[in-house]
């Protein structure tokens, strides 16, 4: 079936950079729509940004332009650039991906987590 599995996640020092990979067992052009996730201190999930079928995108306003997504159709891989790296940032990053239909965005398909820790 649908099969996401995130890499790229570790430990860097806060003002690094990292980036974050999402590939998948499908053609991610028969997804509506992937985003990537973060678990807050509460275990909540939270979007970190997300990029539709048509390439738009939208961002955690909390990021300030700090992170970019992507991706890469013909390598089914969905990313996530990470500049300017905060202790703040230190938590389980998530890959998700929504299958094509109408009506609200679900995201019915999750990776594992990729852990990412940035030190002081």
């Amino acid at each position: 079936q649908v099969h996401l599995v995130e890499s790229g996640g570790g430990l860097v020092q806060a003002g690094g950079s990292l980036r974050l990979s999402c590939s998948a067992s499908v053609s991610i052009s028969a997804f509506r729509a992937m985003a990537w996730y973060r678990q807050t201190p509460r275990k909540e999930r939270v979007m970190v940004a997300s990029i539709t079928s048509s390439d738009s995108t939208d961002y955690a306003d909390s990021l300030k332009g700090r992170f970019t997504i992507s991706r890469d159709n013909a390598e089914n891989t969905l990313y996530l650039q990470m500049n300017n790296l905060k202790p703040e940032d230190t938590t389980v990053y998530y890959c998700t991906a929504a299958p094509l239909g109408l009506g609200e965005v679900l995201y019915d398909y999750w990776g594992q987590g990729t852990q990412v820790t940035v030190s002081s």
